[in-house]
């Protein structure tokens, strides 16, 4: 398995800087003062770089949504009982939830995955079962996965990543649900990005000062007992990870390698994506920041990935929400590459060139 994720990520390329000249060339010809559209105009020469397409599009959008459960839950770490992940999953499918309300505004496709979810979810059409375990173990008490498990995460999350790409998806998004999940994030934050467990560790579902405490209480002896460090990311994200986000891991090197636009969505998902550019730096520069999670150490990761998040609506739900609501931002800076007119196409006069002094 080490070496189908060595080949994965030898395959990630940087992004084609001819198709961004040729596509700002032609951003500084539409009819509108140079640089006028600001961030759409620098989304625009991203996407071409990306896809190496000068004038991109992304008819088929898809969310991933990856489930599993968290041992670490068992240390009353979040406000919710666990069976929630499997409840919410059902309600994924139902398309009753809040990705599944945005995802149809932005005209993208769901795809609802179990990664490790702590229950035999019934067979449904809608759901890809990736399962490589009834939840991970409690990593306060034994590593969360052994390392082949992780890399298996991974690699499954790739190849559901490259399935949908073949039936036609041109954007992923990342989105996730798992009851102790920002447990697991909030650890592989504060061992890769090197920064304090309280400064990567939020409030999660909504959890009180007491519970809180107990959950900075439960990473940092985590840290220490499995002697997590920057160095090895498969290894910190068995240690301490989840199978959904070591899932997203894949999409993310998936979507880099065949030079698919990744926007990834807030707290659980930026994990993810510091993992992925831990694994392979040029990873990160397939990744849009569809927004900044108020969860405490989600400016950490856009700070440590140097992006720069398109929205900030004080969301922290997860599920690929704030990922969707960047959707139609991105088609429309395409749409602007794309059809605007050129000052010459519309017989607009361009701006007087200034005169040198005599």
């Amino acid at each position: 398995m080490k070496s189908e994720l060595k080949k994965l990520t030898d395959s990630i390329q940087p992004l084609d800087a001819p198709a961004m000249k040729r596509a700002q060339e032609r951003l500084n010809s539409l009819t509108k003062p140079l640089g006028s559209l600001g961030r759409l105009e620098q989304l625009a020469e991203w996407a071409a770089g990306v896809t190496r397409q000068v004038r991109p599009r992304f008819p088929e959008r898809v969310v991933f949504v990856f489930a599993a459960d968290h041992g670490v839950a068992a240390e009353g770490v979040s406000a919710y009982p666990q069976a929630v992940t499997e409840q919410m999953v059902l309600n994924f499918l139902r398309g009753g939830a809040a990705i599944n309300v945005l995802a149809r505004q932005a005209k993208a496709k769901v795809v609802v995955a179990d990664f490790g979810v702590a229950a035999e979810m019934p067979a449904h059409p809608g759901l890809a079962r990736r399962k490589i375990g009834l939840g991970t173990k409690n990593f306060l008490k034994e590593p969360a996965m052994t390392e082949g498990q992780a890399l298996a995460a991974i690699l499954e999350g790739a190849r559901l990543a490259d399935d949908n790409r073949r039936a036609g998806s041109s954007c992923f998004a990342t989105g996730d649900m798992g009851i102790g999940n920002t447990t697991s994030a909030s650890a592989l934050v504060a061992a890769l990005a090197r920064i304090p467990v309280l400064e990567a560790t939020g409030r999660g579902t909504g959890i009180d000062d007491q519970t809180l405490e107990r959950k900075i209480r439960v990473i940092e002896e985590a840290l220490s007992l499995h002697d997590v460090g920057p160095d090895d990311p498969v290894s910190a994200l068995a240690k301490v990870g989840g199978f959904e986000i070591a899932g997203l891991v894949g999409v993310i090197l998936a979507g880099a390698a065949a030079r698919v636009p990744v926007v990834i969505d807030g707290f659980i998902s930026g994990a993810a994506a510091l993992v992925a550019s831990r694994i392979c730096p040029e990873a990160k520069n397939y990744l849009l920041a569809a927004h900044v999670s108020v969860e405490r150490g989600h400016k950490h990761i856009l700070k440590d990935l140097g992006l720069r998040p398109l929205l900030d609506f004080d969301m922290r739900l997860g599920e690929g929400t704030g990922a969707a609501l960047a959707f139609p931002i991105l088609e429309a800076a395409c749409a602007v590459l794309d059809e605007m007119a050129t000052f010459q196409e519309a017989g607009v006069s361009e701006k007087t060139k200034e005169e040198s002094p005599a």
